[in-house]
């Protein structure tokens, strides 16, 4: 069974997604799948989350799920209880990390300083999200962070089209998150094939 690691280098690319109507998670998740990216971070932002996972997992196995904007501990057992492979938090909370280990769930939680690199790696931490990426001093600031701390980063927040190539030529970067290929108003309006469009781009 391949590590999280090793899947999310595979994929490079994870779509970072915010679904308000669960209807719409299995349409997505075919899109995804069906079009060379079976990946999905679902963001707790919206209350059809959980949910969204759920049919996701049922419908597409082999899809690996992320559960993302994950706060605590409660949320934890909610994303795992509906099939998701893995956490992601936007900031490093160590009770949530601890209790992630406690249950045996992959997190990969923000950091953007030294100093928080450093928290997650005495937490026992290999890989961490870059959160935000480019408010936070982008490409350079992670070349200055991976040239010191042996650590392999995610990238995320401000990653898009024009600027991922830049990202993934670092070699401390598993692979990036983003929502330029899965726009929040198509996945509302279900425009399937302007979807499959983005995802075949990447």
């Amino acid at each position: 069974m391949k590590t999280l690691e090793q899947q999310l280098k595979e994929i490079r690319i994870v779509p970072v997604i915010a679904i308000e109507d669960a209807r719409q998670a299995i349409p997505l998740a075919k899109v995804l799948v069906e079009n060379g990216l079976p990946c999905a971070e679902v963001t707790f932002r919206t209350e059809a989350a959980a949910e969204s996972i759920r049919l996701m997992r049922e419908a597409y196995p082999e899809l690996l799920i992320g559960a993302g904007t994950v706060l605590n501990a409660a949320q934890v057992d909610i994303a795992k209880a509906a099939g998701a492979d893995f956490i992601v938090s936007p900031g490093l909370n160590p009770t949530t990390v601890k209790y992630c280990q406690k249950v045996g769930i992959a997190i990969v939680p923000g950091v953007n300083n030294p100093s928080l690199v450093e928290q997650a790696m005495e937490l026992g931490l290999k890989t961490v999200k870059f959160f935000p990426a480019e408010p936070s001093g982008g490409v350079s600031m992670l070349k200055a962070l991976s040239a010191v701390y042996p650590v392999e980063f995610m990238p995320t927040g401000g990653v898009s089209q024009s600027n991922v190539d830049d990202y993934l030529a670092l070699p401390a970067v598993l692979a990036c998150g983003g929502t330029w290929m899965v726009p929040t108003n198509l996945i509302n309006e279900g425009r399937w094939e302007e979807l499959a469009e983005l995802v075949k781009a990447i």
